[in-house]
């Protein structure tokens, strides 16, 4: 409980106030802070926690560690990875594991708030069991409450699929833990903005199909992310992170040639087509075989989602594709 103390109170808010300063020298309460006003006025505020993100050290971990610093009122924040060197050096730094399960207990003790981020591993079956080692750890480390990224492609699929990993992983969650949250996002623009970038020499943006996908920006995520985690009433819940509109295979394609001034267009490949020129272009073949896994995804809806989750948990309105492409290639 925090309380707003103000001046000029009347004769019984004196009598409040004195009671509340036994209560803040005993160190049950502590004093917000102080404003001039004509009212003694209280207010509910949440007790300080410690607040983890599991994989601190990728792209998406130090952008939520950076929301969190940035708005986080004073909880402690832990940055996980298996390489603490290099999380941010304004946190706790801990060392944890995917692949080394007990390594996980110890980095997850002592939290209130867990945010457990996939590794990038694409390998058929490891990033199911990394998340089922996260989860299972955090429920033995008595975490109160894990929160998952996840995919909006987050369904039943064939297990050799890479988006089974995240139905599993969910399912798991919603039976193990005591309370949790799941943000499944859209595709990264930044990925696309990448895909752009080899796409320019050939004038050709490929894919499998006609597709809309509501690109969302990394940033936006871990502005989200940061909002449940820092954030109360959000325990069961299932969020989206979305761009704010969802934009078609064409038209994708016309707004790289307006950015690059170059003319772009889309082209609809078969899969072996679409799998034959990545490998061309000395794609890995594990790399490969997710990009189709996504393509397949795409065509079948699955990122056709636009939802205003962002600005509701992050407090800001979402990038548009076109902000990203523009920051990337203007």
């Amino acid at each position: 409980m925090r309380f707003i103390v103000v001046s000029h109170p009347s004769t019984h808010d004196q009598k409040c106030a004195r009671r509340i300063k036994l209560c803040v020298l005993a160190g049950l309460v502590d004093i917000e802070h102080i404003v001039t006003n004509k009212l003694f006025v209280t207010k509910r505020g949440i007790s300080k926690m410690q607040i983890g993100v599991s994989g601190a050290s990728g792209h998406l971990g130090k952008a939520v560690v950076a929301e969190l610093l940035e708005r986080g009122s004073g909880h402690g924040i832990v940055g996980i990875s298996r390489n603490p060197a290099t999380v941010h050096a304004a946190v706790e730094a801990r060392h944890g594991d995917y692949d080394r399960p007990e390594t996980l207990i110890a980095a997850y003790r002592g939290l209130d708030r867990l945010l457990i981020i996939p590794s990038s591993e694409v390998e058929a079956g490891r990033r199911d069991r990394h998340f089922l080692s996260a989860i299972d750890a955090a429920a033995e480390a008595s975490v109160g409450h894990i929160v998952m990224m996840s995919t909006a492609a987050s369904r039943e699929v064939d297990a050799h699929e890479m988006f089974a990993a995240y139905f599993s992983g969910e399912q798991h969650l919603m039976r193990t833990a005591r309370r949790w949250s799941i943000l499944r996002m859209n595709y990264y623009a930044e990925s696309f903005a990448q895909v752009a970038a080899m796409s320019i020499g050939s004038g050709v943006v490929p894919g499998l199909g006609e597709s809309d996908v509501a690109f969302v920006s990394r940033a936006d995520v871990a502005a989200a992310a940061a909002g449940i985690l820092l954030g109360d009433g959000h325990a069961g819940a299932i969020y989206n992170a979305t761009g704010p509109a969802a934009i078609g295979g064409r038209e994708r394609a016309e707004l790289l040639a307006e950015i690059i001034g170059k003319p772009v267009h889309f082209a609809v490949m078969a899969e072996a087509q679409l799998r034959g020129g990545m490998l061309q272009a000395n794609v890995p073949p594990q790399y490969v075989a997710a990009m189709i896994d996504i393509e397949r995804r795409f065509v079948a809806g699955d990122f056709n989602i636009v939802t205003g989750d962002v600005e509701r948990l992050g407090g800001r309105a979402p990038r548009s594709l076109r902000t990203v492409l523009a920051k990337q290639f203007g």
